[in-house]
């Protein structure tokens, strides 16, 4: 699992680029009907970013203002799915015949695409801190077939989402302004999914998020005591343990963490330390795309019907002090009728309830794996 075996780098996919008719980028890829004209009437974008960024004083917190996603596309009916191929180019963001994988700048983003550079606003008071909401939010559409998901991918298919991760991470962190590139899929309606089209997202923040400082503060505490990588030895550790175990393989390993959170919840990791889905050879693509199908499709088969699920992708700069790629797959719901709503403990201090234990979200898991 170390960093210093060198690896021959994978081709990443050339995608088709183009524009929509306010000027947000669109990509296509594997595709082989390419991009017609978007004739819809779009107001243009405004050259300054409609977001803010406003820091918590009592915690250092960053919290994203962004009104306009008021706005957003709320549960359209599916003749007027805007992530449905439109070869007229007239009700859909997608002005072509079909497509394998579309990319495309949100319409409604958390962080603005323009290119305004990321700044402290001026402030005298150090109890307001606001900086202008800069970055890069992207929509990524999974595939054309709307009554699709992920887990109906087929082999082929979900290694190509891992490439178009991986091209959309590396020219992400080309840029200078962005700190931290999450890839992240929201599923259900119990999660809060406003389109039912498969698709995730991609975020490009210009700071790094609580949740990753938290991750390499304690990696980098535990190598000053232990002397070794806090990833590497969790990782080493389950697969001794066996326990929570769902699927080893040549080049990955899935299993429930010792701590899990959330009553169904599985980490995905690659066997050989990376930082990120650039860094990983063509055979650990493979691998890694297998294994996180096979996670997927047994969430679905646990209870006989769709999990609602986020999906979380940990990945950090080639040059990070810290950080192994890894993901985190969790749902909300508890039982087959019931979901886990964060309440008092877990919204109020971050303190987490799990009614299940890891051991028996494991089993669970376990039975319903082909």
């Amino acid at each position: 699992m170390s960093r210093t075996l060198a690896a021959p780098a994978r081709t990443l996919p050339t995608p088709v680029r183009g524009r929509l008719a306010d000027d947000r980028e669109i990509l296509l890829y594997d595709s082989d009907t390419g991009l017609g004209v978007d004739r819809r009437d779009l107001p243009r974008r405004s050259p300054l970013p409609v977001t803010t960024v406003r820091r918590d004083p009592r915690t250092g917190d960053r919290v994203i203002v962004a009104p306009a996603r008021q706005e957003r596309t709320y549960h359209p009916p599916r003749q007027m799915c805007p992530l449905c191929p439109d070869p007229d180019g007239r009700s859909s963001e997608i002005p072509a015949a079909d497509y394998r994988v579309a990319v495309l700048e949100n319409r409604f983003p958390a962080l603005s695409t323009v290119g305004v550079p990321y700044r402290a606003v001026p402030e005298a008071n150090p109890l307001r801190v606001e900086e202008l909401g800069t970055g890069r939010c992207e929509v990524v559409c999974f595939s054309s077939d709307h009554d699709g998901s992920f887990a109906a991918l087929s082999d082929e298919h979900a290694r190509l989402m891992i490439d178009v991760w991986a091209h959309r991470t590396a020219e992400l962190f080309a840029r200078d302004d962005i700190a931290e590139v999450y890839c992240f899929e929201n599923r259900g309606a119990e999660i809060g999914v406003t389109l039912a089209h498969p698709h995730g997202q991609i975020y490009g923040y210009p700071f790094r998020t609580r949740r990753t400082r938290d991750l390499l503060r304690t990696a980098a505490a535990y190598r000053a005591e232990h002397g070794t990588d806090l990833f590497e030895s969790i990782l080493a550790d389950e697969i001794a343990d066996r326990t929570r175990l769902l699927v080893r393989t040549e080049h990955t390993t899935a299993f429930v963490p010792f701590a899990a959170r959330w009553p169904v919840e599985v980490h995905v990791y690659p066997n050989r330390h990376v930082r990120n889905l650039i860094d990983l050879t063509a055979a650990e693509a493979d691998d890694l795309a297998l294994v996180y199908l096979t996670v997927l499709r047994a969430f679905d088969a646990l209870y006989a019907r769709p999990l609602p699920y986020i999906a979380s992708w940990h990945q950090y700069r080639a040059d990070a002090e810290e950080g192994y790629l890894h993901a985190e797959l969790f749902s909300v719901r508890r039982s087959a009728d019931k979901l886990k709503y964060l309440a008092g403990s877990e919204s109020g201090r971050d303190a987490f309830l799990n009614d299940k234990t890891p051991e028996t979200i494991a089993a669970d898991l376990r039975a319903v794996i082909a």
